[in-house]
C-alpha cells in the first residue's frame, strides 16, 4: 500500500483508524475501496447491534439514527465509485493523461 492509498483510506475512515489494520486488509483484499467498504460495513453492523436511542428521563437522550444513515450513505457512495480511489482501475474509454486527442475542424457552409 503506497502513501496515496493510505491517505485516501484515512480520509474516508478517519485519522484514528489503525494503519496496521488497513495494511493487513489491503494485502488480503487488494483494493482501497474494498478495504474502506469492509471497515464501514463492520462499523455499521456494530451500530445496528446496539439500541438506536438511549433515554434517561430528564438527564440525557442519545440517538444513533443519523450516524447509521450517514454510514449507509457513505457505503452507497463508495459502492458507486464516489470518490475515486487512487488504485481504482481506469474506466473503459477513459483518456490517459499521456494521450493526445484529435479535433477535426470543418468550415461552416456560407449563407
Amino acid at each position: 500500500m503506497d502513501t496515496a492509498v493510505r491517505a485516501w483510506l484515512l480520509a474516508q475512515l478517519g485519522e484514528t483508524t489503525p494503519t496496521a489494520d488497513l495494511e493487513t486488509r489491503y494485502t488480503r483484499l487488494g483494493t482501497a475501496r474494498a478495504v474502506a467498504l469492509e471497515v464501514l460495513r463492520g462499523r455499521l453492523a456494530a451500530l445496528l447491534q446496539q439500541p438506536g436511542t438511549v433515554n434517561v428521563s430528564g438527564v440525557v437522550s442519545v440517538g444513533f439514527a443519523e450516524n447509521i444513515k450517514a454510514l449507509e450513505r457513505q457505503i452507497t457512495n463508495l459502492e458507486a465509485g464516489i470518490p475515486p480511489a487512487p488504485d481504482d482501475p481506469a474506466a473503459p474509454g477513459a483518456v490517459d493523461s499521456d494521450t493526445i486527442g484529435m479535433i477535426y475542424l470543418h468550415s461552416r457552409p456560407r449563407r
